[in-house]
């Protein structure tokens, strides 16, 4: 074994240790049973763990992560995470979380070859591609910036067109969907007054009440 990975199990008995002189019954609690409100969405970034950045306890956030945050509809992975959140675990607020100066955005806007990843962020490059006219004339990195608040705005919007949260919105549940970025350089969360709380508020086109009508 290698001392790098040595050094992270005898971390994490020191850390167990702690914790249960701590609070004899915490893993007890822990292990009966999860019940969190919250979803989190985020970027793989390891800059950017979920539960410190709210302070919230381990059990407390349900959390999905990947490059760039992107919520796809052929990615049955982050699909299942929704639904299993949604429908089962029935958390009320899900966060779509990105973070200033994204290297998943940066790698869309800037281009070269990057490998499979290139795939995963096409839809990355084509909002910039749109947006493009209207960034041009700030610095790159503000463009960057910029471009990870519309990606989370995007996200936003893509996850609420998906089955899973129209029809949980139907059947009455609370669910409200949030857009947020992390800053890196000091820590605070932006909330950037993107927030959907129902049906009402997703593009018509996109509803799925109006597909059953036309059925």
């Amino acid at each position: 074994m290698s001392d790098a990975i040595a050094t992270l199990l005898d971390n994490n008995r020191a850390w167990a240790e702690r914790m249960c002189e701590e609070d004899p019954e915490y893993f007890k609690r822990l292990s009966s049973q999860q019940n969190p409100d919250y979803l989190w969405i985020g970027c793989s970034d390891s800059r950017v763990p979920a539960n410190q950045i709210i302070a919230l306890p381990p059990g407390e956030v349900f959390v999905h992560r990947n490059v760039a945050n992107l919520l796809h509809h052929t990615d049955m992975n982050a699909l299942s995470v929704v639904q299993f959140a949604v429908d089962v675990l029935k958390v009320s607020h899900i966060m779509i979380v990105g973070h200033y100066g994204c290297g998943g955005i940066k790698a869309a806007m800037t281009g070269g070859e990057c490998g499979v990843v290139d795939y995963w962020l096409h839809s990355v490059r084509e909002q910039y591609n749109q947006h493009r006219s209207s960034l041009d004339h700030l610095p790159m990195e503000d463009q960057i910036d910029r471009m990870c608040e519309i990606n989370v705005k995007a996200q936003v919007n893509s996850l609420c067109r998906t089955k899973i949260l129209q029809r949980a919105w139907q059947r009455g549940q609370d669910i409200s969907v949030h857009g947020w970025v992390y800053g890196l350089s000091d820590g605070r969360v932006k909330d950037l007054n993107c927030t959907i709380t129902g049906l009402e508020q997703v593009e018509t086109l996109y509803r799925i009440d109006r597909l059953h009508q036309g059925d």
